[in-house]
């Protein structure tokens, strides 16, 4: 049997030497098909429908080196008995530092006053208001693992911790020493605002023009989660007035930009290149983890990082 290796950044001489007597080790982009492969190793880049799993019979696993799996469509895997693998929890810390990094930088003006010094200029004025981060209300929308280790992180800093999620009962919120409440409640309450939801359907386009207009004058917005889950258009409407006061994305709707979707520019917009993920460590766990959810499969083992059906 085979795997096929469709993602660039694994190692294959790594996957060569974990699979070692289980598979065959064979790179191939799609369209894959075979009705002798095993196991597919993607990123988030690469697109597995029930087209692609249809022309792969004996296919028994899909490992992708990421927290999202919007890019599988883990219904069509499932009913046909196929694992489908992520490493949920191997980027949480330095996705949350790099959250509270763009909230400081917001806040704290950082990057816009940097920009004012290099242009020539020595302001402290230019950012606008700079926050105290005691007191400042925080809304993290999504408490799972990552916006509960950030809701760690500012609550150490002072800063007061709303957060809302469906699928979180209100008490283990409290129970966390955050306030819960309800999307609108949060975002009409917040001065800040970070994202930490998964990208499904229900998700998409949760933050738009309404929503931002319920947010206090000035908040700010950071989202280093999934891009769809903004309205990229509306966020800018609302910097150019006023009503956003600054917003950090990590996450862009075409990446990297191009020619024809340009990075968005706006004077108290931070982008970075979808960085939030990344350090050596978890460089290496990103890579590793699926290969050995792929080996499990195929030793007829339930994989450890296997997403529940």
């Amino acid at each position: 049997m085979r795997v096929l290796v469709a993602e660039a950044g694994y190692s294959l001489a790594r996957v060569r030497e974990l699979l070692d007597g289980v598979a065959e080790v064979e790179t191939a982009q799609s369209p894959w098909e075979g009705d002798d492969v095993a196991g597919l190793l993607v990123g988030p880049d690469q697109q597995v429908g029930a087209a692609e799993l249809e022309r792969l019979p004996a296919l028994q696993v899909v490992a992708t080196c990421s927290v999202g799996y919007d890019h599988v469509d883990v219904g069509a895997a499932t009913a046909r008995g196929i694992w489908v693998c992520n490493v949920p929890d191997y980027c949480v810390d330095e996705m949350a530092d790099s959250s509270l990094a763009l909230l400081l930088a917001l806040l704290r003006g950082v990057v816009a006053l940097d920009r004012g010094v290099r242009a020539g200029g020595w302001d402290h004025t230019v950012a606008g208001p700079l926050r105290r981060l005691r007191g400042t209300r925080l809304g993290i929308v999504g408490f799972g693992r990552i916006g509960r280790a950030l809701a760690v992180r500012a609550s150490a800093l002072g800063f007061e911790v709303w957060a809302t999620d469906s699928d979180v009962p209100d008490e283990e919120i409290t129970a966390a020493g955050v306030r819960a409440a309800t999307l609108e409640e949060l975002l009409g309450a917040c001065e800040a605002i970070s994202l930490h939801v998964p990208l499904t359907p229900g998700t998409h386009g949760l933050i738009g023009a309404a929503e931002l207009a319920l947010l206090p004058r000035g908040a700010v917005l950071v989202n280093t989660a999934r891009a769809a889950l903004v309205d990229m258009d509306a966020v800018l409407g609302c910097l150019e007035t006023g009503q956003l006061g600054g917003a950090g994305f990590d996450v862009l709707p075409v990446e990297p930009p191009t020619e024809a979707a340009p990075a968005p520019e706006a004077p108290t917009l931070i982008v970075t290149p979808h960085a939030a993920w990344y350090s050596p460590e978890t460089e290496e766990a990103a890579y590793l983890r699926p290969i050995v959810a792929v080996r499990e499969a195929l030793a007829g083992q339930r994989p450890a990082d296997a997403l529940e059906p």
